[in-house]
């Protein structure tokens, strides 16, 4: 039966217990995570959010209430434990326990509330699926490893908070029901009761309100703001995701990037200890795609993209010619010491390429008296050797080779240098590699809507040097956008934003609005720009992600409280779910039923 706390206090966590407090008296409160035997005692393992510590009860010295008690505990009962600190004996310390050189000696024991059998041991290592888990989150929740990345995520908001208070930002809220402008990724729509027929979009990003804001005058804005996408998931994605979010008056491109170089030097070292170099490395976006095939490297590795267009243009090979005469490349990386691998583990390389759009893969095994090849018959020895020689090649090497339009060579290889590297075991999680890419292009054209699309937003400025070709050559234009990469992952991006109505309307015209729709989309921005707009720019972060890689966990998932599956429901609360049919109503909302058919 459960028992009241009866004025008992809790007097420290369990993680805190420590050598310095030997001979006191504690008072803990905590789950039980397992329970062991012995002739003369019973040693429970007590766990709370900081930790476990070793209690134990003494069958001949405690009395035969708490025996009873201690007799009757289950894993994950919740009990509060009254007694001294003891020094365990040499042979019994546990260097792996935070608390392993002390243990609790009871005096008093009370059991505040009884547990069923858990559908799974809380414990670090767990041999269950995914789903169990999350359907029983607040038990997953529990194990020490995941609770502390939850205590990381909360370190991490913290130095955030503190350090951007102190260089002057102003932490405001931005709302959470907003307007629909559905250019980027899907939004997820409320309808309003109210005003029937009509919705509210939860937003994407605070990107519009935190502009308004420059034009407000608070020229430093900050927020850990809660965001929504309607979009497929993946490992790093959630339909609602937090982002470290700032915008900042009168500044340029350098500017916001050294601000954030110090933000996270502060958050690796107050929370991992680590002193990170700044200034971080920057490089234009075509420079990573050609080197590395992504625009967000991971160059904790070489491993770098080779152009061998100019070396086999000309060929009888129709692969390589077709490419090049298309207006596509002809480029490969080379794999260090990878040219023993048995021919299954290159077709599976070479279906890796095919799934980023490749029709296929050629490749050069480097051996010492020669080449091994798909392409011997079009390729000479001499040639084949100024191939391998552009790489850098040598003896035990294989050369992959994409031939294609210049994205799917790029999206080819850039997947095919992170195989390899795993294969390699060059992904070290404990080296750290930031970099900014700058220069991206501002827009890009999309082949199925024959159309220009903004590829951060239509918010965003052109560099100075390319207004010239905004109208005449817009794919040319670069923009003044910056991306935070750590490891091959996009940590935060951000850019300088337009501040000229002229200059935005210019943009909406070329992304296909009439004045008529930008004016219906976005007219209170465009209107507030009439006001003396301040020159400003922003960056967010990506708050999972960022804890993500701070803590080593696989996946966002494991860094946020309650997370979604990847078909965007809760497991643990089953929603999306129906609702009442007077729900509907209020709302003016009719549900229709799709067959399989339609």
């Amino acid at each position: 039966m459960s028992e009241l706390m009866q004025g008992l206090k809790r007097s420290c966590y369990c993680g805190d217990v420590n050598e310095s407090m030997i001979g006191s008296d504690v008072t803990l409160m905590g789950w039980v995570s397992n329970r062991r035997v012995f002739s003369h005692f019973s040693f429970i393992l007590l766990r709370d959010r900081t930790g476990i510590v070793q209690v134990f009860v003494d069958q001949e010295k405690n009395s035969e209430d708490i025996l009873a008690k201690d007799k009757s505990l289950g894993k994950e009962y919740v009990i509060a434990v009254k007694g001294k600190v003891c020094a365990r004996t040499p042979e019994n310390v546990n260097d792996k326990m935070k608390t392993g050189k002390v243990e609790i000696a009871v005096e008093d024991l009370r059991i505040l509330n009884e547990s069923d059998q858990p559908p799974f041991h809380v414990e670090e290592r767990v041999n269950v699926s995914t789903e169990l888990r999350l359907k029983y989150r607040y038990l997953d929740l529990r194990r020490p490893n995941v609770a502390a990345n939850l205590m990381m995520r909360h370190d991490v908001c913290r130095v955030v908070r503190n350090f951007l208070s102190d260089e002057g930002f102003i932490e405001i809220e931005t709302p959470m029901l907003t307007k629909s402008t559905p250019e980027g990724a899907r939004d997820y729509l409320v309808p309003s009761r109210v005003h029937p027929g009509n919705f509210y979009a939860l937003p994407q990003s605070p990107q519009l309100f935190k502009q308004l804001l420059m034009v407000s005058g608070f020229d430093r804005y900050f927020q850990i703001a809660k965001c929504f996408r309607d979009e497929d998931l993946r490992a790093d994605r959630q339909p609602e995701f937090t982002q470290i979010d700032m915008e900042l008056s009168f500044v340029e491109e350098n500017d916001v990037m050294e601000v954030n170089e110090r933000l996270i030097k502060k958050v690796f070292k107050e929370v991992k200890g680590l002193d990170i170099e700044t200034p971080f490395m920057r490089m234009p976006w075509i420079e990573a795609m050609e080197r590395f095939g992504s625009d967000k490297p991971d160059i904790r590795f070489g491993m770098e993209l080779k152009n061998i267009t100019d070396i086999v243009n000309g060929s009888e090979f129709g692969v390589f010619q077709n490419a090049i005469d298309a207006g596509g490349s002809v480029r490969g990386i080379c794999g260090e010491g990878l040219g023993s691998l048995p021919r299954k583990q290159i077709d599976a390389l070479v279906e890796v390429a095919k799934t980023y759009g490749a029709k296929g893969l050629a490749w050069i095994v480097v051996n010492e008296d020669g080449f091994k090849t798909t392409i011997s018959k079009f390729f000479d020895d001499a040639k084949l050797k100024e191939i391998a020689e552009r790489f850098g090649a040598k003896a035990g090497d294989i050369i992959l080779i994409c031939a294609d339009k210049d994205k799917v060579v790029f999206d080819a290889l850039g997947a095919l240098r992170l195989d390899c590297a795993k294969r390699l075991d060059l992904l070290k999680p404990d080296d750290y590699k930031f970099l900014w890419v700058t220069e991206f292009p501002m827009l890009e054209f999309d082949e199925e809507e024959q159309r220009y699309v903004a590829v951060h937003h239509p918010f965003t400025a052109p560099m100075d040097e390319d207004l010239q070709y905004i109208e005449s050559d817009p794919g040319r234009v670069r923009a003044k956008a910056y991306d935070m990469v750590l490891n091959g992952c996009e940590l935060g991006g951000g850019s300088i934003r337009i501040h000229s109505r002229e200059i935005q309307s210019q943009m909406f015209k070329l992304l296909g609005f009439t004045q008529e729709d930008a004016q219906e989309r976005f007219g209170f921005l465009l209107d507030a720009f009439k006001f003396g707009a301040p020159p400003h720019g922003g960056l967010a972060f990506g708050l999972d992600r960022l804890v993500m890689l701070l803590s080593g966990a696989e996946s966002i998932r494991d860094v946020i409280a309650f997370p979604k599956v990847k078909d965007a429901s809760c497991l643990l609360t089953d929603a999306p779910n129906i609702v009442e049919k007077k729900q509907l109503e209020e709302l003016g909302i009719d549900i229709k039923v799709i067959s399989e058919e339609e």
